[in-house]
């Protein structure tokens, strides 16, 4: 069996193409025996966002990996049995509950921060403590309400407090409920044996370097800090003792780091074909993305509509190792709509209406419509494959 170059040599930017499906698990047999728990370690981070089109973010992450599972079976594996915590990593993010200790070094300089956008009353931190002490776990309507007024940004006191609670590490989020956060006191929702700040920062940082780099697989110093929002020179500190290699890959114009365990032996094995959520943390660095897939991608949600190019939440389209495509969906009733849908090619015709097809049928629709194909004569291979595959 042949093997990759050896660490400290030139990687192909096709190798390093299937270095980083291979360890953001669309390549190979997914291990289904895991599920969604093993996903989310595999991962280190998975991105919430209020966005729900198809299903949430979060949702879609493990789907797009493992295929169909039950978007109950998602929420219950990330939040039943003190498995998982919602922090601020990439953004705000579901993490391993192995993590905690890791973040020890967030949870310090949150502390240490001299000034706030939102001031705390006098009095509220300790009350949203002792409330959670007796009664939690609790949401922030629990708590007393989460908003002076109705403007999103006009938080109430407890509001405040209990995110401050949360950014500290004394208060820990420790589920998602109706959207909302449930907060409890960390003291009970983490593990005595991960209940702690004893890391200094430079191991905390060491070892997210490391869990970035094996997420990644190889990545520039930008995707490394990137993953869990590191600075530049927070990972300049502490890369040389991380255990990640330094590798050359060709065409990127600047030094990159691999895991070694991934130089072992040439990713190999099945493609995953699925529809991503922008989201994704296969995708979620634009630089990245362009870089290894060649495909340029911008989240327009909040871009006014007249000016999207793409859509609402258009959702890129993994197929062969490759971005193939693009669709912004929607629901209405029982069918699945493709508003806007762009392809690479007629080739790409039969995967994007795999992965449509298949979406459908995971979010319970029984019939997908077609409103706009970017490339008008690609209208037609891809509406025929619809049919077959719908027939």
């Amino acid at each position: 069996m042949t093997t990759l170059p050896p660490p400290a040599t030139e990687l192909s930017a096709d190798e390093a193409r299937r270095l980083a499906l291979r360890a953001q698990g669309f390549l190979g047999a997914p291990d289904r025996r895991a599920g969604v728990r093993g996903a989310l370690r595999h991962l280190g981070a998975v991105q919430l966002d209020t966005i729900s089109v198809l299903a949430r973010s979060h949702e879609l992450v493990p789907y797009a990996r493992l295929g169909a599972v039950g978007r109950r079976t998602v929420d219950d594996a990330y939040w039943t049995d003190t498995h998982a915590f919602e922090y601020w990593s990439h953004a705000a993010c579901i993490l391993p509950i192995e993590e905690w200790p890791h973040f020890a070094f967030r949870r310090r300089a949150y502390r240490n921060r001299p000034h706030w956008n939102h001031h705390l009353p006098d009095g509220d931190y300790d009350r949203v403590v002792k409330q959670l002490r007796t009664e939690g776990p609790l949401t922030a309507t629990d708590l007393g309400g989460a908003k002076k007024t109705s403007e999103w940004w006009d938080w109430s006191g407890t509001k405040v407090a209990v995110e401050r609670a949360l950014m500290y590490g004394e208060v820990v989020c420790v589920e998602r409920r109706g959207w909302k956060r449930v907060y409890d006191l960390a003291e009970r929702a983490v593990p005595a044996a991960l209940l702690h700040d004893d890391l200094d920062d430079t191991e905390c940082l060491r070892r997210l370097v490391r869990l970035a780099g094996q997420s990644l697989g190889v990545g520039t110093r930008a995707d490394i800090a990137d993953y869990h929002r590191l600075k530049a020179e927070q990972v300049d500190a502490v890369i040389a003792d991380s255990g990640l290699v330094p590798v050359t890959v060709q065409g990127w114009g600047r030094p990159a780091w691999a895991d070694p365990a991934a130089l072992e032996s040439p990713p190999r094995g099945r493609h995953r074909t699925a529809l991503l959520s922008p989201f994704d943390s296969l995708i979620w660095e634009r630089a990245r993305t362009e870089r290894i897939f060649g495909f340029t991608h911008r989240l327009e949600a909040y871009v006014p509509k007249q000016k999207r190019v793409h859509g609402y939440f258009a959702m890129p389209v993994l197929a062969g190792g490759r971005l193939v495509g693009r669709v912004d969906p929607a629901r209405e009733g029982r069918t699945l709509v493709a508003k806007q849908v762009t392809l690479a090619g007629r080739k790409a015709a039969p995967a994007v209406a795999q992965a449509l097809v298949e979406a459908a049928s995971w979010v319970d629709c029984t019939d997908v419509r077609v409103e706009r194909v970017e490339t008008p004569e690609l209208r037609e291979p891809l509406t025929r494959e619809l049919a077959r595959l719908l027939a």
